[in-house]
């Protein structure tokens, strides 16, 4: 029994001392960058002040179908929160400022109206959350129009994770 015991408060001990490393890891993120209601973080998120939401300062980087973008966003770890999910079209439309213009990297024909530089979106079409059928939405930055495609689709689309900030 002591034995058991023992082996029990070890283990409490060292889960209690994982849980404030990691905790003491992502709670300390330094805030590195400022533009008008966004502020990003050296954790490689980016929070708008104005929706409370927590986006991933990148996107994924390369061309993605829906289901594909749907994992990339549920498993996304980078900043140690475990939250993450694709964006709804509305929330996707908040980043979206017709001012705002780069050229998209994905091809030079498009731009991305961004309201901030400090979310890099690579490509003009981020995957949103919405489906109907075989179709899936997504918003167009190039335009600042919505738009549903099949979910096989992946050229020119990308998987931007978002979270509630809390």
């Amino acid at each position: 029994m002591k034995k058991t015991l023992g082996t029990m408060v070890a283990i409490i001990v060292v889960a209690i001392l994982i849980g404030t490393f990691i905790t003491a890891k992502y709670a300390t993120a330094g805030e590195i960058g400022k533009a008008s209601r966004f502020i990003a973080y050296n954790n490689g998120t980016v929070l708008d002040t104005k929706t409370n939401l927590m986006w991933a300062a990148k996107d994924n980087g390369s061309d993605i179908d829906w289901a594909k973008a749907k994992s990339y966003c549920k498993n996304y770890r980078e900043s140690g929160y475990t939250d993450w999910r694709l964006p709804t079209q509305d929330e996707l439309e908040g980043l979206y400022d017709e001012n705002k213009s780069r050229p998209a990297a994905c091809n030079r024909d498009y731009n991305n109206h961004v309201a901030t530089e400090l979310i890099d979106i690579t490509c003009f079409a981020p995957w949103a959350s919405e489906t109907r059928g075989s179709d899936a939405a997504f918003f167009n930055f190039d335009g600042g129009d919505r738009y549903w495609n099949p979910q096989s689709n992946d050229s020119f689309y990308r998987a931007l994770p978002v979270r509630s900030a809390k």
